[in-house]
């Protein structure tokens, strides 16, 4: 059966506005990964001609000094009376890096979880059950909009708008399907890596500024009528930080975010994770698959990802590949 468009969600008038709650049922805790269906990994597979892997991890030191206030981890390496070592990460978080957001991380203000499904069953050891696997397109907006005389600036509020997605993706020639992965590169990392001990220490300790999508329900509809399975950027929060920084129109932050119901406008998290059930990809090395993918001119790729199997689980690393 064809999925809804945003303008026809909700299907039933007793869910919340704009929301995909029952879409794939009342107990659903997959949410848009639901269409990695068997069909959409033989597509993904189809997309392997070359042999070419790129392993999509940020070293996991990275950021260092950690983001958002979350402490460095200790790794410690222990002594197996000289014939091998054990090891422990203390202080670990799993958001610090490369990561996944689960359902569980983020819930609408107004409405709660993903499907009204209570926080501490939305663990993401449901996608680990499943797996995540097929194909993936990748967006260079970071690279298009160097090219249209319009660079992103990372290290502050830089809005992606939707039309920037659209645009590359014409550009490149690379039309997204129904179930796609979606990986949109803005080019944060690249800049992150350019940048010296001090000035990570400083990005760090000041209230950070990055670039990334526009919050609001434009954003929100675009990526629901693409039915991707899931999103993923390079940048630290998917969408432009702080939160409130991308509106525009005159849109006031402060009367947003006095409504519930209307905070998912200042902060698009709220309406990806909890309304609409999409998982979303932060920090993700999409360097050198960007790099390969404008020399060949091919933006499609088999992606793999194989999230914590954590019972309860709020996020994970991606542990995630793309294969060209």
């Amino acid at each position: 059966m064809p999925l809804p468009d945003f303008a026809d969600l909700p299907i039933d008038g007793s869910r919340p506005p704009g929301s995909s709650w029952g879409v794939w049922g009342e107990d659903d805790r997959l949410g848009c990964l639901n269409l990695l269906t068997p069909q959409r990994v033989t597509a993904g597979a189809a997309c392997v001609r070359k042999g070419a892997v790129f392993p999509l991890n940020l070293e996991l030191h990275l950021p260092d000094p950690p983001l958002f206030g979350r402490p460095a981890f200790e790794h410690r390496v222990s002594d197996l009376g000289g014939i091998g070592h054990d090891e422990e990460l203390h202080g670990w978080n799993t958001q610090g890096s490369s990561q996944w957001d689960g359902f569980r991380h983020i819930s609408h203000p107004a409405h709660g979880f993903y499907n009204g499904i209570a926080d501490a069953d939305h663990g993401i050891d449901h996608w680990a059950r499943k797996g995540i696997a097929g194909r993936a397109v990748l967006a260079d907006v970071g690279r298009w909009r160097q090219t249209a005389g319009r660079p992103l600036q990372p290290g502050t509020s830089d809005a992606i708008e939707p039309s920037d997605i659209t645009m590359t993706l014409a550009a490149q020639g690379s039309p997204v399907e129904e179930g796609d992965v979606l990986l949109v590169r803005t080019g944060w990392l690249s800049w992150y890596r350019s940048l010296d001990e001090d000035a990570r220490q400083a990005l760090a300790s000041a209230p950070l500024q990055a670039c990334g999508l526009r919050p609001g329900t434009a954003t929100i509809e675009l990526l629901w009528n693409l039915h991707v399975a899931a999103l993923a950027l390079d940048n630290p929060a998917v969408e432009v930080w702080p939160p409130g920084a991308g509106l525009s129109n005159g849109e006031d932050a402060a009367v947003l975010r006095a409504d519930p119901a209307r905070m998912h406008e200042v902060f698009a998290h709220f309406a990806l994770l909890g309304l609409i059930g999409l998982p979303l990809g932060e920090m993700w090395d999409l360097d050198a698959l960007a790099a390969d993918c404008a020399e060949d001119g091919v933006y499609t790729c088999l992606l793999t990802s194989a999230p914590l199997h954590l019972r309860g689980g709020v996020a994970s690393p991606p542990n995630a590949l793309a294969i060209k």
